[in-house]
Parts: structure tokens; sequence; C-alpha cells
């Protein structure tokens, strides 16, 4: 007998006395507009506006939570990358379903099936199929156009992450057609990593699109100011930076140049980790003059499996987090612009470990800095209420960015953001069944959360 899909009005928010509390707190934020300043939705999707494919190239092959748990318990990632028989993907999906109890991916997606798509049965091997058409049919509609999901899912502006060699074709027409609604943020990785395949060919490109002379540093310095101007002109409000470590120790220009050099002949070794935390500093640099708010996301070890990499390419699922130091790691950039006027920088981390011993600590002093949301495998029920509880008492709820969804999957937005309201809802309702908040101050927090810090966070 199928199960039917019914999400429960109160789910995650606390059990107990608490519970009312709870509901009416989130009741009062749970139609806010999102603002969603920080993910990997590309800007492609709303420049054509084309209807989404198939339920399994939307829910599935882009979503690394989902790969990574059906990879885990032995299904081939071959058999769910792009171009393969979708329906086989979906049917592998529904039938692992019971897989994902426990996880936020099972809260998203139940959400999205649901409260997006209106599916009335759980999926598993019995439903797959008929999931799968009913999904189909309903992606068909003209009301399932990425456009059209924007304001169903009250998207007030959404950010793009984009390559800082990006052309930025799609949002010059966006910024005619949406203005305001669909922005980019520029990102540096592939060009401060001199030891990353194809390196030198980035920097040619980068000139190329800047107009300027790459085959200096200073001309690599100047084409990214460049690129960063173009990117601001289309409407950017943030940098976005995935480095190892959060290192922000400058080099001298002298030595930065010979790094530079070396690189462009093939010859950067150990320097390479060196170099990155320079051009972390100069990228602060950077946006303390033109006012890109910088975010930092540093302590992942990128595609952990060499296999994979090569027969898959990147970003399927093996990235896997690692220890990271902050203090020391972001003196050097905090001694010369942590007040400086006009720079703003946000500090994410996958590593719990440091929430309460360093980076509450950094941004409850330091008026430049505001304290990401929890990201990756952090953006959890658990790992939010936790994050909460870590970081509250230091930093206070000023010193927060508000919530970013962080995804590439366009239909988990709406998802992510009412979960994040659900937790903020219960941690504020204890806060006033402990009679430490009044409820009217937890209300006023509450929205603050959901909407209100991340608009001043990204100075928008």
């Amino acid at each position: 007998m199928p199960k039917a899909l019914q999400p429960h009005p109160d789910r995650a928010l606390p059990a107990g006395e608490a519970r009312d509390i709870a509901r009416r707190i989130y009741q009062s934020v749970r139609d806010l507009p999102l603002l969603c300043f920080h993910g990997h939705v590309e800007a492609a999707l709303f420049a054509t506006d084309e209807p989404f494919g198939d339920p399994a190239d939307l829910l599935v092959v882009p979503d690394h939570y989902v790969t990574r748990m059906l990879v885990s318990q032995g299904v081939p990632l071959e058999s769910l990358s792009a171009g393969g028989d979708p329906r086989e993907i979906w049917r592998a999906f529904c039938s692992h379903w019971h897989l994902f109890r426990g996880t936020p991916s099972r809260y998203w997606i139940e959400h999205e099936l649901a409260e997006v798509l209106g599916v009335k049965l759980a999926p598993s091997a019995e439903t797959a199929d008929e999931l799968y058409d009913e999904i189909s049919a309903r992606l068909a509609e003209p009301s399932f156009r990425p456009r059209a999901l924007l304001d169903a899912f009250r998207i007030e502006l959404i950010s793009t992450t984009d390559a800082a060699t990006d052309d930025l074709a799609h949002h010059k027409a966006l910024a005619a057609e949406l203005p305001g609604r669909v922005i980019p943020t520029f990102r540096p990785d592939a060009l401060v990593y001199v030891d990353t395949p194809g390196w030198a060919e980035n920097v040619r490109l980068l000139g190329e699109i800047a107009g300027q002379d790459t085959s200096t540093y200073d001309g690599y310095l100047e084409a990214l100011r460049e690129r960063r101007r173009a990117f601001i002109e289309s409407g950017a409000l943030a940098s976005d930076h995935g480095h190892f470590s959060a290192s922000t120790e400058p080099l001298s220009d002298e030595a930065a140049r010979a790094v530079y050099a070396d690189a462009l002949r093939g010859e950067a070794g150990a320097a390479a980790e060196a170099f990155a935390g320079h051009m972390l500093f100069q990228m602060a640099a950077m946006s303390a003059e033109d006012g890109l708010v910088m975010q930092l996301h540093p302590g992942v070890l990128r595609n952990h499996s060499t296999d994979v990499l090569d027969r898959f390419g990147r970003d399927r699922g093996y990235d896997i987090p690692v220890q990271t130091e902050f203090t020391r790691s972001l003196r050097p950039l905090l001694e010369r612009f942590g007040h400086a006027e006009g720079f703003g920088l946000v500090l994410f981390t996958v590593d719990e470990t440091v929430y309460s011993r360093e980076l509450a600590p950094l941004a409850g002093v330091y008026p430049t800095v505001r304290l990401g949301a929890p990201w990756w495998f952090l953006d959890s029920p658990d790992g939010m209420r936790r994050f909460r509880e870590l970081v509250t008492e230091t930093a206070g709820f000023a010193n927060m960015s508000g919530f970013v969804d962080d995804t590439r999957a366009f239909l988990s937005i709406p998802a992510r953001h009412d979960l994040a309201r659900r937790i903020d809802a219960g941690y504020l309702a204890r806060l006033v069944t402990e009679h430490r908040l009044a409820e009217d101050e937890a209300l006023e927090v509450a929205a603050d959360l959901a909407y209100n810090l991340a608009s001043t966070t990204y100075r928008r």
C-alpha cells in the first residue's frame, strides 16, 4: 500500500511547553520574502526561462546531498550522472528513499514534493513511475517556469556564484528584464590558486576579458579590479572565496611578483598556498575599496577521490571538511581591515569546533565581521540548533549574516529557508520559556534572522 506524503505542520518545532510559542514565532515569519545572497543556481536558468527537464535532472543529479547518500550505500555514481536514463535514476532514488531518514535531505525533498509540486504519495519503488509522470506533467506547466517560481517562492533577490572570467552575458540580459532580482557574485578562486590545473589559461582569459596585460603580477591585479567593477555594474553585492585555509598572510610585492612569474612558467611549487593567502588579503583590500562584501568559507578538501574527479569531474559530492583555524589565520586581514569603513566580511565554516572558540568571539568584537549561517553539512535541524546555542551568547543576534541557502537545487530554496525559520522559532521560544526574552522581542529577532540581517549584511 503506497504511503501518503504528509509533512507535519509542526515539523522541526520543539516539543513541550515551547511549541505554542514557537508556532506563533514561526507564523510571524513564515511568509516573509526570501533573500538568497549566497547560492549556486545558474543565471542561465532565469535568462532562458526554459521549462525544467525531468524529475531526475531536477531533484537527484545536481543534489550532492542526495547522490552521496546513494553512493555510500552502493549505488554506482555513473548510474546517477547526467546523460543516464532519467527514469532509471528516479527509480533508484525512490527505491532508496528510506536512506534519507533523519537527514535534512528528507525534510527538503518532502517539502519540495508536497508543497511545491503537490505530490501526495511518498517516494518508493512502488510509486516511482507514477511520481515521475506526475512531476513531469507539473514541470511542463507555465507556472513552473523558473521566473514564475521566483514569484511563487517569494524570492525577492537571488545571487548566483560566477567565475571572475564569466562574461556576465546572462546577467546583462537579466538586469534589463528582472532588474535587481538576479545578481552575480564574484568568485576568483580559479585565479588565485596558482597550482590549479588550467591556471595559466584562466589568467590569460582574465586578461582578455578585462582588457589588461596579465603577463605581469601588477597587470593581473588590475585585471581583477576591472572584473570586480564589471560585476558591480551587473548588480553584484559580494565576492565569494572557497579557500582551503583561512590564511591571509600577505607577501611582499617582490615575493608576490616572483611567485606569479614562477607560476606562469609552471614552477609555483610549494608557494601556491602562500600566494592564495596573500590573495585573500588583496581581495580584502579591493573589497575595502569597492564595497563588495567578502564571503569566506574555508576548510574543505575538494575532490577527495581522485578517481571520481578523473571520471566524473568536480563537484560530485566528494568534498570533505577538514579542521580549520581562524584566529591566527585572519589576524593579518583583521589588523588592517577589521575596523575599516566600507569593508565587510562574512565567515562560514564546516568545522563546528571553532564556532564558540573562534568565530563567535571574532564576530562579537570586529565591526566589519559577520558570522555566516550554518553551511553545507551543518545546515541541518540539529546543526542549526547547535549553531545558535554555541554562538549567540558571545556574538549576539546582530552579528549574524542571516540565512543563506547555498544550493544548486532551485526547488529546495523555500524548503531550506522554511527549516531555518522553524529552527530559529524553536530556539527563540526556549529563550521565552526561560524568561530570557520577552515574546515581542523574540518576534523582532525572528524577523531579523529571516530577513533583515541578510539585507543589512549584504548592504542591499
